[in-house]
């Protein structure tokens, strides 16, 4: 099982891939998303996505700044206003 996984900027596509799991800067707090997650909205704090490949893998970690995440039934869309690197 994976979970679709799409960062996003306004001008790029930045990432589109299946992952085990991400780990989002929510405004909130941060939150992890695994596939089947509930449908859930957030806007996001500047700070750091979390990518992990499988379930026993170290998290690759990209940079963000502020942005919207959404989950539903297709996946992660994690739009970011700003992607560093």
């Amino acid at each position: 099982m994976a979970l679709h996984f799409e960062l996003v900027t306004p001008a790029k596509l930045v990432r589109s891939e299946d992952v085990h799991m991400v780990v989002v800067p929510g405004t909130e707090g941060e939150f992890g998303v695994l596939e089947g997650h509930a449908p859930f909205m957030s806007t996001i704090r500047d700070g750091a996505v979390q990518v992990y490949a499988t379930a026993n893998s170290a998290p690759e970690v990209i940079e963000v700044r502020g942005g919207f995440a959404e989950v539903n039934e297709k996946g992660l869309t994690v739009l970011a206003e700003h992607v560093e690197g």
